[in-house]
């Protein structure tokens, strides 16, 4: 356990938060043309908007420069486990910098409350109020923001994470399903490397147990500080693989992304199946090779995800 908190540079502290390093460095927007500044750097603007003040939560808004066409609209949820990691962070930042340009798309990349001074459900709940802000932006409501109205196409949603974002964003689809958000519509689901777990390990768990990306020893520390006190991970927060949700057939059509080489790639691959089972239509991509979380430190994997997020929002 103690080389598990080593891995994630944290450090726990007697009344169950944590003190944590700096996992990735943050950045700040960047909500106007710099001048002189490298060509690739403005690549899309962004800009940081308050979501609950009492929970200290807030997203960055990015756009691509130069559009004044209408554009899908994103809502992305980072990864880090739960317990690690922001819309800040450095390679989320960069990854939604290009994303926006090269789709193109309006992203809005939710800072929520992380575990374990906010376990589970309370990223769901952060989720719900920016899907809920959405709305209201659609509808008018308490103003508006300026680059939403100019560019947001609220018929054209999609809900979207990396490893525990995914997670996220499975779970806000879920909860979506029966919320009043008209004239919202969510299009679609991107699920990149969604970070699920059980009390029984996979082939791949096994055989990937000790990688250096994911080793399951950190990711079985992960799960203890973000589920609800006392759950084990076949809870449905962690194992949607347990037990089919009801709701799940009516889920809008969904990409999910997985890496061979990623120990969590037989969950993924078991939700893919799932999915299609009940009737959901699924673009699932499966890569050989790779790693969990390839696409935040390798360039190559980064074009692919920009690439095949482009491919799914762009068509029917």
């Amino acid at each position: 356990m103690d080389e598990a908190y080593k891995f994630l540079k944290v450090v726990p502290n007697p009344d169950g938060s944590l003190t944590r390093s700096e996992f990735f460095p943050a950045v700040p927007p960047t909500p106007q043309l710099i001048a002189d500044s490298p060509s690739q750097k403005q690549l899309a603007l962004s800009k940081d908007i308050p979501l609950t003040n009492s929970n200290i939560t807030f997203m960055r808004l990015f756009r691509p420069t130069n559009h004044t066409e209408k554009l899908p609209v994103i809502i992305d949820f980072h990864g880090g486990g739960f317990i690690l990691s922001s819309a800040a962070s450095a390679p989320f930042h960069e990854m939604w910098t290009r994303a926006s340009a090269f789709a193109p798309a309006l992203i809005i990349s939710v800072e929520y409350r992380l575990a374990p001074e906010h376990r589970l459900p309370a990223a769901y709940d952060d989720a719900m109020e920016a899907i809920t802000w959405v709305r209201d932006q659609a509808r008018g409501v308490d103003g508006c923001d300026p680059w939403m109205i100019e560019l947001a196409d609220y018929s054209n949603i999609y809900v979207m994470g990396t490893s525990a974002g995914g997670n996220i964003a499975y779970h806000a689809g879920l909860r979506a399903l029966d919320a009043n958000i008209s004239p919202v519509q969510i299009k679609g689901l991107i699920l990149n490397q969604p970070y699920f777990g059980g009390v029984q390990r996979t082939p791949s768990e096994d055989r990937l147990s000790h990688n250096q990306a994911l080793p399951m020893s950190v990711s079985d520390l992960m799960w203890l500080l973000s589920l609800p006190l006392g759950s084990d991970r076949d809870h449905e927060y962690s194992n949607p693989l347990a037990t089919c949700h009801p709701k799940m057939e009516r889920l809008p059509r969904c990409l999910v992304r997985g890496f061979e080489g990623d120990p969590l790639v037989d969950r993924i691959k078991g939700l893919v199946k799932m999915l299609d089972a009940s009737g959901v239509q699924v673009v699932a991509k499966i890569e050989d090779g790779g790693f969990h979380g390839a696409d935040i430190v390798e360039d190559s994997k980064l074009q692919e995800l920009c690439l095949q997020i482009k491919d799914f929002i762009y068509s029917s």
